[in-house]
């Protein structure tokens, strides 16, 4: 893992200021000293799910490379621990494309208080995010944290695809997350202000009617998988004013939509206020032409990143392309991104050295609802 301070940058979309030769790059561009190409490329490997080298052989038995990366503590209800509840499913339709509604649940932790402005963060692929059991389980991981005053109290807030009314909420039986099914290679993969428009023009303004929203955009982090990681990171560039703090697992920055660019604009723009955290495996997609090689490519926009001094951690790993690694180290990945919150160091403090209590009962919170059950 590598960490590289820096400075709060204006934001500066440059889009469409990338350089022709950029926007058209060759089939196999020339990999970057820092980067090398796939020694024993998997044939066939240039498609989600992966291909040859998925599996380690143990014992003679071919097992999985993501059976090695397993949830931990933090990621499981603990006894003792306050539980939040879900609100929701609630929907609002979408501009951005018409016709279109998204579903999300807001995780409200115990200690949420209505008076005071609360951060929040945003769970691309909501489903996945809250699924239990699952790879992720995202809100046990709020609950334990907070309880522990390892990230500040906030709001989760799990947002799936946009979708017509007539089309399944995803995940579909087959476990698809809706890449044939709902707009999500639409929203998720363009690198564009698409997505960006999607949160924070139109999801954050139904939030903020409902619950009491901090306004600092430091105070307001999003987190995706696969081309949610994607969608994730382009919130961020587009639009720091609002969102300044991401975590992707297992990015698909590749040409499923041309965001192999991201390293050039990342290069050409001037630096923005965004701390990232990515995570990826050297098993993910591989395949010699390495626009649509994942691990490269996050490497590549890793080393962008960091040659621009941006604050970026990062996490290699031998996983698949999918979210065991990813899960695994959620945990880990938020307290990083979430550190700076306001410390007390005065030993006399006995709030400040107690785990944080639950809000008072007599608080008004948002009606409890149960989320639909994953894959309905």
């Amino acid at each position: 893992m590598k960490i590289s301070a820096f400075l709060t940058a204006r934001f500066l979309g440059m889009l469409l200021s990338v350089a022709p030769a950029v926007a058209q790059p060759t089939a196999n561009p020339v990999p970057p000293p820092s980067v090398a190409a796939p020694a024993q490329p998997n044939r066939g490997a240039a498609r989600r799910g992966g291909g040859g080298g998925n599996t380690q052989l143990v014992d003679g038995r071919a097992v999985s490379n993501d059976a090695f990366y397993k949830l931990g503590p933090d990621s499981q209800p603990m006894d003792g621990v306050p539980k939040g509840h879900f609100v929701g499913p609630l929907t609002i339709s979408t501009q951005v494309f018409p016709g279109n509604f998204h579903t999300y649940w807001v995780y409200v932790p115990a200690q949420y208080d209505p008076a005071q402005p609360t951060p929040v963060m945003i769970f691309n692929d909501g489903q996945a995010f809250m699924k239990q059991p699952g790879d992720l389980q995202a809100h046990n991981v709020l609950d334990n944290l907070i309880w522990r005053r390892e990230i500040p109290v906030m709001l989760g807030v799990f947002i799936n695809p946009a979708h017509l009314p007539t089309e399944a909420e995803p995940p579909s039986p087959t476990g698809d997350w809706g890449d044939r099914g709902t707009r999500r290679p639409d929203e998720y993969n363009p690198p564009t202000d698409l997505y960006a428009r999607v949160i924070c023009d139109e999801l954050m303004p139904a939030l903020k009617r409902d619950f009491n929203i901090s306004p600092d955009p430091d105070l307001h982090a999003i987190a995706g998988a696969s081309s949610g990681g994607c969608a994730a990171f382009a919130v961020a560039w587009f639009r720091p004013d609002q969102f300044r703090k991401v975590i992707t697992i297992v990015g698909s920055f590749t040409d499923l939509k041309g965001e192999y660019i991201y390293p050039e604009l990342v290069a050409a723009a001037d630096k923005k206020p965004i701390r990232i955290f990515m995570q990826d495996g050297r098993n993910d997609n591989r395949t010699t032409n390495l626009n649509r090689d994942w691990f490269y490519q996050n490497v590549r926009l890793m080393n962008a990143l960091t040659r621009k001094g941006y604050e970026v951690n990062y996490a290699w790993g031998m996983n698949n392309h999918g979210q065991k690694m990813g899960g695994a180290i959620l945990p880990e990945m938020m307290r990083w991104l979430w550190r700076d919150q306001p410390v007390d160091p005065n030993p006399s403090n006995p709030v400040e050295r107690a785990f944080r209590a639950p809000a008072a009962p007599n608080i008004a919170l948002p009606a409890t609802t149960a989320p639909i059950a994953p894959g309905a």
